[in-house]
């Protein structure tokens, strides 16, 4: 019986996309419900006035369900609260979008590096192949050492054009995602769908947002 079970947990689908659209995602935008009682369960209670950073326990919580998300979903943070000053949820947005402006950066600072690294190689690859050719009537000691040279080369650009390159395309998809969202505070928890109008807006501002970011590059 012990076996029978086990195979019936082995052959369970999963339910991710129902489930997303049943929670989360409505006419393409992402709502998450963050609800509050105080100031500092966004904000880090130990940093201090204009040097505040997020509580950890709510970057845990958006990330997390974040990360389940498709790629090319805008998300909207909508902040349940009636405890807030103006200037305080002014705090709260410029936290929230300077936290992951920060965490886009440290992401396109890896690509860069990767990138220059895969350049690099590829110009030792084309080194270390004419290096062989040239070497062929030379003893098997250094040619041996020029055939792992060009492995050694080769290897890494393969695993930077299937693997490495994949993943960070992903992250700084994500990290752009997360940079990109939307704060907004309500009263309560409103399902409701977003309107067609409301769906373009959402996707006009985020475009605005991105040119400018590419402008002040």
């Amino acid at each position: 019986m012990k076996g029978k079970v086990g195979k019936l947990f082995e052959s369970r689908k999963g339910q991710m996309d129902e489930l997303l659209h049943r929670d989360f995602i409505n006419n393409g935008i992402a709502t998450f419900p963050c609800k509050i009682s105080s100031f500092y369960d966004i904000v880090n209670p130990l940093s201090i006035q204009r040097y505040e950073t997020p509580n950890p326990d709510f970057t845990g919580y958006l990330e997390s369900g974040a990360e389940v998300l498709p790629p090319d979903c805008p998300i909207v943070l909508n902040i349940i609260e009636d405890c807030l000053t103006e200037e305080e949820r002014e705090t709260i947005v410029a936290v929230i979008q300077e936290y992951y402006a920060y965490r886009l950066g440290m992401v396109e600072k890896e690509e860069k590096r990767h990138r220059k690294r895969f350049f690099i190689m590829i110009i030792g690859l084309v080194l270390s192949g004419f290096l062989l050719w040239f070497s062929q009537g030379l003893d098997d000691v250094p040619r041996e050492l020029f055939f792992v040279l060009f492995w050694f080369m080769g290897d890494t650009i393969c695993d930077y054009i299937l693997l490495t390159g994949h993943d960070l395309r992903r992250d700084r998809r994500a990290a752009g995602q997360l940079a990109s969202i939307k704060v907004t505070f309500s009263k309560s928890f409103d399902e409701s769908d977003y309107t067609k109008e409301e769906v373009d807006k959402l996707h006009s501002e985020i475009e605005q947002d991105v040119k400018e970011t590419i402008r002040h590059k």
